[in-house]
């Protein structure tokens, strides 16, 4: 099998569980807080905004949880997703590295957010719920909460980040042909937004104000619950399909990964790939690296403060324990509007805090320089989210020839990039640049935070 660019499972194959890390960490995150009072949230707090059955794998221990049929029977539409072997990249960096990568960009929304897109829906149609909102950066999961809930007969409205909105236009138009009304954020459709434009009618939005707009509209509607794309444990628990696969398939392959990579910016497609390569660091002592890669320009892993924060801007959402960068942190322009998030998952980031997970920030030229030698390569222009992975995994494949070794590398390829072409250009026409966060802005954000820890 080892000789196969492409390693293949059945329909059959599909997992029946999602693998939940709460079951096998050896630390647990704090709890999360209630924004008036400070006190652990109870499930009685999310009820407003989140189904019972998604708050019960919010907080669950067990470390199986039953993946719905109905559910499998829409993941069979892409799902069990491509492992490849990019022996093309192999070749071009003349390294004697195996680069192994899941390719998520097969699904119906060109991304890995599907894999938790249609869950969330599932589990709020079954309680009633018929409209959802919720928030977008680069647009991914804008699109992949579009098409789930069209799916389950659902209405859906999305505040997608206003830098985002303009700079990817053809995933709003994906939206609105799911059905979805897509709002650019900051908008004058909710008191959160209306504050951020009379303070600053040019601001290019976040998916802090985004997340704070969405929330608000749910609270405000009884009718109306919210869906959140990354960060939140249960997001993660659906996206771990990607890594269960990603184990059968790697087996098949004759071969085990030295290091597992994702790009990270609230956590989910990092989680999805990751976490059961985790289960076996913990409770099978295996000895994988396993490697979270975000922006220098919104370093939240590596240069926040792991601390309590709230998940967005207007403080409607529990404080979270997490590396944050500071709620009121405004992110720059950059291409990788996925990974625009001033916080992280409270998971991956007590992983990282007990030196579980390891974690690495990019420049963006050298990012998209990447992207350009795959996509030459292996024949797939990547989104700039996923190109991160690929970044890090060509340094790894590099220091493998340097140090002579036949490391095998696996990264999570989350997405496509045929939607990012704008960013391309500007990057092969010299126009992109590198936006490396200076510290006196990050300590400006991070002087605002809530409670100190």
């Amino acid at each position: 099998m080892s000789g196969e660019v492409r390693i293949l499972l059945t329909e059959k194959e599909i997992p029946t569980h999602w693998y939940n890390i709460q079951a096998d960490m050896p630390h647990l995150p704090r709890p999360p807080l209630h924004p008036a009072t400070g006190q652990p949230v109870g499930p009685d707090d999310l009820k407003a905004i989140f189904p019972l059955g998604l708050i019960a794998q919010e907080v669950s221990g067990e470390r199986w949880v039953e993946i719905p049929e109905e559910v499998r029977e829409i993941y069979r539409l892409w799902r069990p997703s491509p492992l490849c072997r990019a022996r093309r990249l192999e070749k071009a960096l003349d390294t004697p590295a195996r680069i192994y990568y899941k390719y998520e960009g097969v699904s119906p929304a060109g991304s890995h957010k599907l894999n938790t897109a249609v869950p969330q829906a599932y589990f709020n149609r079954q309680e009633g719920v018929m409209r959802l909102t919720t928030e977008t950066g680069a647009g991914q999961w804008g699109v992949a909460l579009s098409q789930a809930c069209n799916f389950f007969g659902m209405s859906c409205t999305v505040y997608m980040v206003k830098v985002s909105y303009e700079q990817k236009p053809y995933r709003r138009s994906m939206m609105e042909i799911f059905g979805s009304t897509v709002y650019a954020s900051p908008s004058d459709q909710t008191a959160a937004g209306r504050k951020i434009l009379a303070a600053d009618p040019g601001s290019p939005g976040s998916l802090g104000i985004a997340i704070s707009e969405a929330v608000e509209e749910a609270a405000g509607r009884e009718d109306t619950n919210y869906a959140l794309g990354s960060v939140l444990n249960h997001v993660l628990l659906h996206q771990s399909v990607i890594g269960l696969e990603a184990r059968e398939q790697m087996a098949r392959a004759g071969h085990y990964p030295d290091v597992v990579i994702a790009c990270c910016g609230g956590g989910s497609n990092f989680g999805g790939l990751a976490f059961p390569f985790a289960y076996d660091k913990l409770v099978r002592g295996a000895k994988v690296r396993l490697m979270a890669v975000e922006p220098s320009a919104c370093p939240t892993l590596t240069r926040g403060e792991f601390a309590y924060d709230y998940g967005d801007v207007a403080g409607l959402t529990p404080l979270l324990s997490m590396y944050t960068l500071g709620s009121e942190f405004m992110p720059p322009g950059i291409h990788a509007g996925g990974l625009r998030y001033h916080g992280d998952s409270p998971l991956v980031s007590q992983l990282v805090h007990d030196g579980i997970v390891e974690a690495r920030a990019l420049d963006q030229l050298p990012t998209f320089e990447a992207a350009v030698l795959f996509a030459r390569s292996e024949g797939t222009v990547p989104a700039p989210e996923s190109a991160h992975a690929i970044r890090a995994a060509i340094d790894e494949a590099l220091a493998a020839k340097e140090a002579g070794e036949a490391r095998t590398i696996l990264f999570n390829l989350s997405g496509h990039g045929f939607l990012d072409l704008p960013s391309y250009d500007a990057y092969l026409s010299g126009r992109l640049q590198d936006y490396p966060l200076p510290g006196e802005a990050l300590a400006k954000s991070l002087a605002h935070l809530p409670q100190k820890k």
